[in-house]
């Protein structure tokens, strides 16, 4: 059975945390027909936010994907979260969606997080409609926030509808195309509604409103635009065709508003999607890469014929197991079949697959090209894994993750505890790609590493709730990196003599410094034989292996390369062992000489405040070593961008509440890597030293 690719929309629900995002999905899935009792979020009841974490906080924190049907189109829609330690959450999910509905909130407006899941959706190339909700709410102002997406987000807001009455008022919308108005009762039934006329009060607004929309629509075609201008006005369905076009073009952006806990306007978004948002067959199809890494030229078309491609883009453990979300680009993927992950290079058996309805599930057979399903018991693929048909293998671009910037050590009670600890890690590690674990050797500890202070809270939640974990958690860390400042040139030989064949290995090198973000670069310039070229590997490994831990306090060494000039051997006691020990010695005698130093994170921050709290604000910054990049003014408040480093950003929501008495707000995100000051980084130091020696006793 051929499905009609067409009547498919995969979209995503991205907006700030608090506009209301997961109620807008409440609504969307109850009036497709999948809920029948409608959950409230703030009574904790929502039908896609089933953690209880989720439920708790009133955020989602995990995207879960549902489908539903609304006009003979499918809606493949994906949950993001829209808190700043889970944009990773949101970048994998806008690598999936062909479409999204941004939700602002109607007095919020564009709010800090807002601006970056818009600035990832422009990244991917997302086309979007925009849903201005909340309007209920006392200073909602539909006007102002269409003026925000402007200012703040450079966008292009194309107004579809106007609301009927302001704030507690509001009854409904009019529909500018068909100059018809919506209004609902106050029953909270999103089915009572009546078409009627325009208020007359309302007339000129929606005349002004419908002029500035077809004439922005028909810039899409030539012809039409030509009539327009002649004084032909053109039909609905032409002028619908031009918004269609334009926003696959991601030239304006279709905006619309309500109030969806009161049920009030989620129908014209439905209809929306579907007449404005791209089918799978109208984006722009992935890039294949094959198995080294480098771009084919080809692309995996949303076609059922062509082999299969698809994408895991998220794991997510429930009570059945693991689910491995997957989206389909091209092919079909069916039950028992074997296909290939080209990452591990293994191929795997499809065992269930099921279409998920947020938190219940559907199994089926096959699905195919434009699908995004779950799967059941796979092995070892993770987020970001292309699976392939083995016979015609390929990657689609794999998604990069960033390093974490702050870890915390946290310890169980007891050995009952520490079983469970490992087994819920394993889990956690595999559903999210940027919480990282490691156990420190010395000391036995278990550290965890993320994106930020909140991220790392939100882990030691899910171990205590879901898996049952107490633990410990200790002081946040930061994570430190050293470099070496100073070109080295230096030699080292490692000699070991003791009866029978000893070690021999003598290397000539130099140590220099990179570029950051360069990472660490490997060079041999031996002519001649002086050290054979099976031994290169190993001396490449030493230097390799030791930079995992610095010289100054023991952070990984980054952004320096290490270029073998010259060296000799001994044929009968060298050995590649001989020469990795040679380097691991070396790089522990030049480090200090190449002139090591610290660098800390430093992060990324918009903080925004009322204007009578710049001052408090900036001053504050500037204790913690920040530097103000610009300071703007929203509509509602003042936009600052500065750069700090992590470690003086501990607990900083705290003190920007107390000084805002509440109302700043702030987001962070790691930026780079840059020295530390002299004090600081002796500071460093000395704590590393009383770790040594506190490991030691």
């Amino acid at each position: 059975m051929a499905t009609d690719l067409t009547r498919y929309r995969n979209i995503g629900i991205f907006a700030h945390v608090d506009a209301g995002k997961t109620t807008t999905t409440e609504r969307i899935l109850k009036l497709t027909g999948k809920i029948h009792k409608i959950g409230e979020v703030h009574d904790g009841a929502a039908t896609t936010d089933f953690m209880d974490q989720e439920q708790e906080r009133g955020i989602t924190i995990q995207s879960a994907a549902t489908t539903c049907f609304w006009k003979d189109h499918r809606l493949n829609i994906i949950d993001t979260p829209g808190h700043v330690d889970f944009t990773i959450e949101v970048y994998r999910s806008l690598k999936v969606l062909d479409g999204g509905v941004g939700v602002f909130c109607g007095s919020g407006g564009v709010e800090p997080q807002s601006e970056t899941n818009w600035r990832y959706a422009n990244d991917s190339e997302v086309s979007r409609i925009i849903y201005v909700n909340k309007l209920d709410r006392i200073g909602a102002d539909f006007f102002r926030v269409v003026k925000q997406v402007e200012d703040v987000l450079g966008a292009n807001p194309l107004v579809m509808v106007l609301p009927i009455g302001r704030e507690s008022e509001l009854k409904g919308v009019v529909d500018l195309l068909t100059r018809k108005a919506w209004v609902w009762d106050d029953s909270g039934d999103p089915l009572n509604y009546r078409i009627q006329d325009v208020p007359e009060d309302m007339k000129d607004a929606v005349e002004e409103w419908r002029e500035k929309l077809i004439e922005t629509a028909v810039e899409q075609d030539d012809d039409l635009m030509e009539k327009y201008l002649e004084g032909e006005e053109p039909s609905i369905e032409d002028v619908k065709n031009c918004v269609r076009k334009g926003t696959i073009n991601l030239d304006f952006f279709p905006t619309y508003c309500g109030s969806s806990f009161k049920n009030k306007g989620v129908q014209l978004i439905l209809d929306a999607v579907v007449d404005y948002l791209p089918s799978p067959t109208e984006v722009k199809p992935q890039p294949e890469i094959d198995l080294e890494g480098n771009e084919t030229g080809s692309v995996a078309e949303v076609d059922v014929n062509k082999p299969l491609r698809a994408l895991a883009f998220k794991i997510m453990d429930d009570k059945y197991g693991a689910l491995t979300f997957t989206r389909i680009y091209s092919g079909k993927l069916e039950k028992g079949t074997n296909v290939l992950n080209t990452f591990t290079g293994k191929t795997e058996r499809i065992g269930r697959i099921v279409e998920m309805h947020a938190d219940s599930r559907e199994e089926v057979d096959t699905a195919q090209a434009g699908d995004i399903v779950a799967l059941l018991g796979m092995k070892n693929t993770q987020t970001g894994h292309t699976l392939c048909d083995p016979d015609q293998p390929a990657t689609l671009e794999p998604m990069v993750f960033p390093d974490p910037v702050i870890s915390i050590a946290i310890a169980t009670r007891d050995k009952a505890n520490a079983e469970k600890l490992s087994t819920a890690i394993g889990k956690m590690v595999k559903e999210d790609p940027s919480f990282r674990v490691e156990t420190d050797e010395d000391s036995g500890e278990t550290i965890i590493q993320g994106m930020g202070e909140l991220h790392l809270d939100i882990k030691v939640d899910i171990l205590k709730r879901t898996y049952g974990v107490e633990v410990d958690v200790g002081q946040p860390q930061v994570a430190y990196r050293e470099t070496v400042t100073q070109r080295i040139e230096d030699t080292y030989t490692h000699k070991k003599q003791s009866g029978g064949s000893g070690q021999f290995g003598k290397i000539d090198y130099v140590i220099e410094p990179l570029e950051p973000g360069e990472g660490f670069q490997f060079e041999s310039q031996v002519v001649g034989g002086n050290i054979p070229k099976e031994f290169w590997p190993a001396i490449e490994k030493g230097f390799r292996n030791s930079r995992e831990k610095g010289v100054l306090a023991s952070y990984p060494t980054v952004d320096f390369k290490v270029t073998l000039t010259d060296g000799s051997y001994h044929p009968v006691d060298s050995s590649a062992v001989a020469f990795e020990t040679a380097a691991k010695a070396g790089y522990r005698q030049t480090m200090p000489k190449a002139g090591a130093e610290i660098l800390e994170p430093i992060m990324k921050l918009d903080v925004f405040v009322g204007e009578d709290h710049i001052g408090d604000v900036i001053g504050d910054l500037n204790r913690r070593r920040g530097m103000i990049k610009s300071q703007e003014p929203t509509a509602t408040s003042v936009q600052i961008k500065a750069e700090a480093p992590l470690s003086e950003m501990f607990g900083y929501i705290g003190s920007l509440r107390t000084m805002t008495s509440g109302r700043g707000q702030f987001s962070m995100e790691f930026s780079h890597y840059a020295s530390c000051p002299k004090n600081v980084a002796e500071q460093v130091i000395k704590e590393a030293q009383e770790r040594e020696e506190a490991k030691k006793k």
